[in-house]
């Protein structure tokens, strides 16, 4: 896959996650994929990742700016930064109560891709920031 193309799929995703697309999310991800995030669980497969992203949909509204993109020069390996700004709309089991908070986070993301969909997508945010912004 060329380095172009990897760039704009990760976009793809991106845009689709800022649209609140689910189903956009899950047409850029291979039948296998890989979801970790630093501070929950590790999913595999399309199923999973189908509800994680439902599950996120209802407890969280979020949107992602000051986006930069990066991919390397195979295309098989991209990484994204970017910053947070959401509203915490139902409590998650073991978090602080949802009260409609609104939070700030940097946060980022690692890719593996493999056939020109995303193989891999490894999530970053500092969970104590987000805790402390919430619980205010």
């Amino acid at each position: 896959m060329r380095r172009a193309d990897t760039l704009a799929l990760i976009k793809a995703y991106y845009d689709a996650f800022n649209a609140g697309d689910a189903a956009g999310m899950l047409d850029c991800v291979s039948d296998d994929v890989e979801h970790r995030v630093n501070e929950g669980a590790h999913r595999i497969g399309r199923a999973k990742f189908a509800e994680f992203c439902g599950h996120m949909g209802v407890s969280y509204r979020e949107q992602l700016t000051d986006m930069v993109i990066f991919a390397n020069d195979h295309g098989d390996r991209a990484a994204a930064e970017f910053v947070v700004n959401g509203e915490y709309l139902k409590t998650d089991p073991g978090l602080p109560e949802a009260k409609g908070q609104r939070y700030v986070l940097p946060g980022g993301g690692f890719f593996d891709v493999r056939g020109g969909k995303i193989a891999r997508v490894t999530t970053f945010y500092n969970l104590n920031d987000w805790t402390r912004q919430v619980s205010r």
